[in-house]
């Protein structure tokens, strides 16, 4: 009997290892998506549009009357014609005639986020409108009150009556929004009605003015005037932004749009519906950003924190002992990466609450505990003027490309020094120097040195002189402008 296999077993064996050596020799599978792209927004837009509206707000203002009677000499015989032309000119030929008045009005956006009739819209859409009116997709329209609004976050909350439950949507957690995620937009684009745009997440915490708590979305979602104050859903219908702002040279949408996001929104919005405005925390201190040279000069290693530029009088830092040129690198436990994350850390803050603040101070690290105060009526408080210095005889000295001279009442009153600011006036400013990259110009007023006082020209030039010794590559210079505000600047000295 033969022991060769049919042919039909062999070709099935055959098979059998070529499979089996494909399948050892097979890439590892490719990872699933995390997230497939949807093929229609059309149900989740369906979801949540009823609870997006329109908002129409106008500015209606009293305009004076332009004709005012001529002052007429005593006895005049025309006193009477016009005092009856000027005071009988109204309607039927009697009593004052109405006074002109000019009406300007705003298109925007907003959304429900309580049934009761709580909307959400941008403070800029609102504006200073003394009449508001909320348009809805059935086409309701409803007058509107203005709970309250803040201009530093551009946001507005509205309440309007309704005779039955409004549709209302819910805030999601933008701190889950992923960079690529994507996201749908609601909002009224060129006064047009409801319309729907979708798009992902482009970027995450942009700064895009000079407002101290942006960390804006950013997204490719088309938004064009008229969207602000919109929501920008994620793909569970949650409202994780609010459409406030485009980039856009034409006021089209080319891709950048703007949206505050849903963590920073909430607890304003949650403010301004229980106090009808804002209560942020207040540490009182004027700061700026640690530059690469700055931080060497402070001995940081790396840049990091916000630097305190000067202290508010009647602040809460100044009796908790902090100080200019204190550099905070953790606030609350939060550590301080940037300048900028300090004002929305602190604002986002509980007044009164008393906080660690952590300080580096001439290279220690130091721990100093402050009481917050509040934003809003810190604002309010005028900075006391310091007592002005004494005159100094003008001998001029040259250091670092800056002439410098000491204050003097004739110069104070060229270059309108504020009678407050103390130190050594900057006449002149060599155009090729590092000073004048760090744009120092005269008319500012070197107050300090590497955190010391300085009151004369000799006093700086000693001072380099003492930390060219001790090896330091750049100088730390305080400088205030004509009208006292205060900034560190970094020149290196080698």
């Amino acid at each position: 009997m033969s022991n060769r296999l049919p042919a039909s077993l062999r070709r099935f064996a055959f098979a059998v290892a070529v499979a089996s050596a494909a399948a050892a020799t097979a890439l590892p599978p490719t990872p699933a998506l995390a997230r497939a792209a949807p093929e229609s927004f059309a149900d989740l837009a369906a979801n949540v549009i009823d609870a997006v509206v329109n908002i129409s707000a106008a500015t209606t203002v009293t305009e004076q009357r332009s004709l005012q009677a001529p002052q007429l000499p005593p006895g005049s015989p025309f006193q009477e014609f016009f005092d009856d032309f000027f005071n009988n000119r109204g309607p039927n030929g009697g009593g004052d005639a109405p006074r002109p008045q000019r009406r300007s009005s705003s298109l925007g956006s907003g959304f429900v986020i309580d049934p009761s009739g709580i909307v959400v819209t941008n403070n800029h859409v609102i504006g200073d409108a003394n009449d508001v009116t909320v348009i809805f997709a059935d086409g309701r329209k409803l007058k509107a009150e203005i709970v309250g609004k803040d201009a530093k976050m551009d946001l507005a909350v509205l309440r309007v009556k309704s005779d039955k439950p409004l549709k209302a949507v819910k805030f999601g957690d933008s701190e889950a929004a992923r960079i690529g995620d994507w996201v749908m937009a609601i909002g009224n684009p060129f006064g047009l009605g409801g319309s729907v745009s979708a798009g992902i997440v482009s970027a995450r915490n942009r700064d895009i003015s000079d407002q101290s708590y942006g960390q804006y979305i950013q997204t490719d979602a088309a938004i064009n005037k008229g969207n602000s104050g919109g929501p920008l859903f994620n793909m569970d219908g949650d409202v994780i932004g609010i459409n406030t702002a485009i980039l856009s040279p034409s006021g089209g949408s080319i891709g950048i749009g703007f949206a505050v996001p849903s963590a920073l929104a909430k607890p304003v919005i949650d403010q301004l519906q229980k106090y009808g405005e804002t209560r942020r925390g207040w540490l009182g201190v004027r700061i700026q950003n640690v530059d690469d040279a700055i931080a060497e000069s402070l001995g940081l290693g790396k840049a990091r924190g916000a630097l305190v530029a000067g202290i508010d009088d009647k602040g809460p830092a100044k009796p908790a002992g902090l100080e200019a040129g204190d550099v905070i690198v953790k606030f609350d436990g939060v550590e301080i990466k940037e300048s900028k994350d300090l004002p929305r850390i602190v604002g986002q803050t509980p007044v009164d609450k008393v906080v660690d603040v952590v300080i580096v101070r001439k290279g220690q690290e130091l721990t100093k505990s402050v009481k917050l105060g509040r934003l809003e009526e810190g604002e309010k408080i005028a900075k006391a003027n310091a007592a002005p210095g004494e005159a100094e005889k003008p001998v001029a000295k040259k250091a670092l490309g800056l002439e410098l001279s000491p204050m003097s009442d004739e110069l104070r009153k060229r270059y309108s020094i504020k009678e407050g600011v103390r130190g050594v006036l900057v006449t002149r400013v060599d155009p090729n120097s590092p000073a004048a990259d760090k744009r120092i110009t005269p008319g500012d007023v070197v107050v300090e040195v590497q955190q010391e006082p300085v009151s004369t020209p000799d006093a700086i030039v000693k001072r380099l002189e003492t930390l060219k010794k001790d090896g330091k590559k750049s100088a730390l210079l305080l400088v205030a402008n004509a009208q006292g505000d205060v900034r560190f600047v970094a020149i290196g000295i080698e």
